[in-house]
């Protein structure tokens, strides 16, 4: 085909749909262009995506993606922004720089490694912290710790998955970890799941619940669930009331902005949902992006 065309590399991990929804859709379990980008905004949108795919599977058939088109890190809004460059040693999770009042960063899980992104990301400001939601994303945790001079966060449940991780999570109950940043123990997803709240405004949800587009809705994805789905709804019991956001920020499926009070009544009626969950074989063709 002429212009843009998704290789058979892809993981139909729908990275690329969040980012050009009306460019790349999902068909057969795999994303395939819908339409070529047609004005210069579609076009950066597409590279967006471009530059996000974990396996670089969004080619043109002729040359090569204009690198002046990464937009990464790209802003969400003034206090977040999303990393691109996803990792596929990290199975394409999103990872986030959550800016802090003081001019630095806290990474929330990681891109894949690069010094030339390293150099990116800390000239908007010192990344103080590596914040990893779970064992599924610890991958490059280590490495961009030690480059960064951070510290390395993860929950004793997963511990095994970062050995030499500099802070460890324990217990159940949440933590402040920093001025207005609090970790929330939710495991379910993992025995070491945690999410990270900060200024009551975003919600670092890893892997425990997301956006979904075609639900139109707060969703977990129950049939990828490697530890235990009754753990994780009573986790999502135990912490829902605690919670307070706008911005839900997860690692795999979209991410949403609504009304603090919306979102809480969205996480309560995902918490009555997911009580009648039960287990079944992890099917990862069966989430609802």
């Amino acid at each position: 085909m002429d212009g843009w065309y998704v290789d058979d590399r892809c993981t139909n991990c729908d990275v690329a749909r969040q980012l050009a929804p009306d460019l790349i859709g999902e068909e057969n379990g795999t994303s395939r262009i819908v339409r070529q980008p047609g004005t210069e905004e579609e076009n950066r949108r597409l590279h967006a995506a471009v530059f996000a795919c974990h396996t670089r599977s969004i080619r043109p058939t002729t040359g090569q993606p204009d690198q002046t088109l990464d937009p990464f890190p790209l802003a969400l809004d003034d206090g977040v922004l999303l990393c691109g460059h996803n990792s596929p040693r990290t199975a394409a999770a999103n990872a986030y720089l959550l800016r802090r009042p003081d001019g630095t960063q806290m990474m929330v899980d990681t891109p894949r490694w690069s010094r030339a992104l390293a150099d990116r990301y800390t000239a908007l400001g010192r990344i103080t912290d590596v914040l990893l939601t779970h064992r599924d994303h610890a991958a490059h945790g280590r490495r961009w710790a030690d480059h960064l001079g951070a510290r390395l966060w993860i929950h004793e449940g997963d511990l095994d998955a970062a050995p030499d991780a500099d802070q460890v999570i324990r217990g159940l109950d949440p933590v402040e970890i920093g001025a207005g940043v609090t970790v929330h123990p939710l495991p379910g997803h993992t025995r070491g799941s945690v999410l990270y709240l900060a200024d009551d405004r975003y919600c670092f949800s890893g892997d425990s619940f997301y956006w979904s587009r075609s639900l139109g809705d707060l969703a977990v994805a129950d049939s990828v669930t490697w530890y235990s789905i009754e753990e994780l709804a009573a986790s999502l019991a135990r912490t829902a009331d605690r919670l307070r956001f706008e911005w839900v920020l997860p690692g795999h499926g979209d991410r949403r902005q609504l009304p603090a009070a919306e979102m809480s009544r969205r996480l309560r009626a995902l918490t009555e949902r997911a009580r009648t969950l039960r287990p079944r074989p992890v099917d990862f063709a069966a989430v609802r992006w």
